[in-house]
């Protein structure tokens, strides 16, 4: 008993290294071979792998105490990277080699995808440092990295446009070219729309001046529309209520007809016309409308029912629809 007791007050590997001298010493001195040794370094919960398999155990246990050693990388690894990414190495590295192949992954992880241009340039084109291995974080906003792009573009002039300082905007981050492929996503420009030329809609070379209201750019379409006059029609110029973005201005139909004024998309008149020119006989005036011109073979009938029934009873279109707004019999 005397004897542990004085073995374990003299080891020199402190008192939470509790292992068998034989599993790496032998009877015939206390010096040490690495490939002798039949410690399971697993047992520590810091497996050898890798290029840690192939050092002496004093390169990373400077002092015979070996539970003192940390865990941590850089307990034995000089930052190089100045804690520019962190002080977790085998984030990016691996005990096989300091060779880093996955950056576009790591990139993903931060999320900051390298896409288009991105993945085509060097990284100390944006990691800009004192040396090459000091990656500081740079802001994942566009413009922290592409203000001079910005402020030196003439066409068109970024900055007396007003344009937003968020590229992506206008422009596509899968792309390798700054083309506005991305441009216009508030107003898409989709079949009558698809234009070459900015400036037939942008007759400012900034660029403003200019609304989405679709009168803004189709007044003079709209007043010089005949068939059916739109101005003596009293139309409403927001376009949208009749027309697509077809190039042409067909197909157009009037959804709100059934709301506003008469049902010709529902009800007893749904499928019963063809133009809009059966019920509104003056071309040049949508205000005037007239029943009689589909219903005039039934006047006989009507003044039979309507006579000694209605007062003031008179067969005409305003008077039809003042008791037949909806377009039923019944009403």
């Amino acid at each position: 008993m005397a004897s542990m007791l004085f073995a374990h007050a003299q080891n020199p590997h402190g008192e939470g290294f509790k292992v068998d001298c034989n599993t790496c010493h032998t009877p015939d001195g206390w010096k040490v071979s690495v490939d002798d040794i039949l410690f399971n370094h697993d047992t520590t919960n810091f497996s050898l792998t890798g290029q840690h398999q192939s050092i002496s155990c004093m390169d990373c246990h400077k002092t015979l105490e070996f539970p003192e050693v940390s865990q941590a990388c850089a307990s034995c690894h000089t930052d190089v990277h100045a804690m520019t990414v962190g002080d977790d190495c085998m984030r990016c590295h691996s005990t096989e080699s300091w060779l880093v192949d996955n950056i576009p992954e790591l990139h993903e992880q931060n999320g900051f995808p390298l896409f288009g241009a991105h993945d085509l340039i060097s990284c100390t084109d944006c990691h800009e440092a004192g040396n090459n291995l000091q990656w500081n974080r740079l802001g994942g906003e566009c413009i922290e990295c592409h203000m001079t792009d910005y402020n030196q573009t003439t066409n068109p002039n970024h900055i007396e446009s007003g344009f937003d300082t968020d590229c992506i905007t206008c422009h596509l981050p899968t792309e390798d070219q700054w083309s506005g492929g991305n441009s216009h996503q508030f107003f898409p420009l989709t079949k009558g729309h698809d234009i070459a030329n900015c400036f037939d809609c942008h007759i400012s070379p900034t660029f403003d001046g200019i609304t989405d209201d679709c009168v803004n750019c189709h007044l003079d379409a709209y007043n010089s529309t005949s068939n059916p006059n739109h101005q003596t029609s009293g139309f409403n110029t927001d376009c949208v209520l009749c027309h697509t973005t077809a190039p042409g201005w067909s197909p157009a139909s009037f959804r709100q007809h059934d709301s506003d004024f008469f049902p010709i998309y529902s009800g007893e008149h749904r499928g019963e016309w063809n133009s809009c020119f059966d019920c509104h006989v003056t071309e040049s005036d949508y205000s005037i409308f007239s029943c009689l011109e589909c219903h005039e073979h039934r006047q006989s009938k009507m003044d039979d029912e309507h006579r000694g029934e209605v007062r003031n009873y008179v067969y005409e279109s305003n008077a039809c629809y003042s008791c037949h707004p909806d377009g039923k019999e019944d009403d």
